[in-house]
């Protein structure tokens, strides 16, 4: 199926209920994280928030002007805001705010999320810095001139480029076993307290992005909460999926297409495809 879909694919997926069943396409190989970092990092901040160490409704004034760039968020917008810690997270998660994860992870700081990915034993998950750092390697490694200018250069199928943020052992990396492991986990209620932990829940199931894990799951009453992952020629999600009286299974595709075409709807349709196989595979009722 990635093959079809003019792709390479790596995928795992397992009920959340500590069964060592699973379904797995290269899952233990290390991929590049995208903007799937940007969960571990939700989870960090929710820790924070349970130790009294961050106060998630707090207001910060963020001006678009100083943000990292982006096409949702707070980035698109042009005048000043104020916004809570916990609604930047929210925007972070839910429409994949750039801009805002980086606000989150200076006030969150790098250390703690590398301390939560060593507590969980992700010994080949890393996270190495935030999406402004990322785009900062991606305009060095196309020696361009601004953010703008290495995404048109990746963007184009005529030149053969390279760059840091596709090599899993130099960007932010993981593997999709050690996501799905991530995600049970959190479902479990093992990371977070029990308001936090609903809190993620609820906030995943409200991401906007529809074509990928979402799109094979177009059933009423099933519940899909993810996070997407984008950058040039990578597009990843990981979510759960629940059924109703169902256990909830996990799943995490990674892909890096053949060709850096914006947009390729159908890598986008084979990631909710693969997932639904593995799904289907793996459902069972309470």
């Amino acid at each position: 199926m990635f093959a079809d879909a003019g792709c390479v694919g790596w995928l795992h997926a397992r009920r959340c209920d500590g069964s060592p069943d699973e379904v797995s396409v290269g899952g233990r190989d290390r991929v590049v994280f995208a903007s799937v970092y940007k969960l571990v990092l939700f989870v960090t901040f929710l820790r924070q928030v349970d130790r009294g160490r961050i106060d998630p409704a707090e207001r910060l004034t963020i001006d678009p002007a100083d943000c990292t760039p982006g096409p949702t968020g707070l980035a698109a917008l042009h005048d000043p805001v104020e916004i809570s810690r916990r609604d930047l997270a929210t925007s972070m998660m839910t429409v994949s705010d750039n801009a805002a994860a980086d606000v989150l992870l200076g006030e969150v700081g790098l250390a703690a999320v590398s301390d939560l990915i060593d507590e969980l034993g992700l010994a080949d998950t890393r996270i190495l810095g935030g999406t402004v750092d990322q785009y900062r390697s991606l305009v060095l490694d196309t020696d361009t001139h601004s953010t703008a200018e290495a995404f048109a250069t990746l963007a184009d199928n005529d030149e053969a480029w390279t760059v840091s943020a596709y090599d899993p052992s130099y960007a932010s990396a993981t593997t999709p076993e050690e996501m799905t492991r991530f995600l049970s986990t959190l479902w479990s209620g093992d990371v977070l307290s029990a308001a936090s932990t609903e809190f993620a829940r609820s906030v995943m199931s409200k991401q906007v992005w529809l074509h990928r894990i979402a799109s094979a799951f177009p059933h009423r009453g099933v519940i899909v909460a993810g996070k997407t992952g984008t950058i040039g020629v990578i597009r990843n999600e990981v979510a759960v999926i629940e059924f109703p009286g169902e256990t909830p299974v996990a799943v995490a595709v990674f892909t890096r297409a053949a060709r850096a075409d914006p947009m390729l709807p159908a890598v986008d349709a084979a990631i909710g495809e693969a997932a639904r196989i593995a799904v289907t595979e793996l459902r069972r009722p309470h």
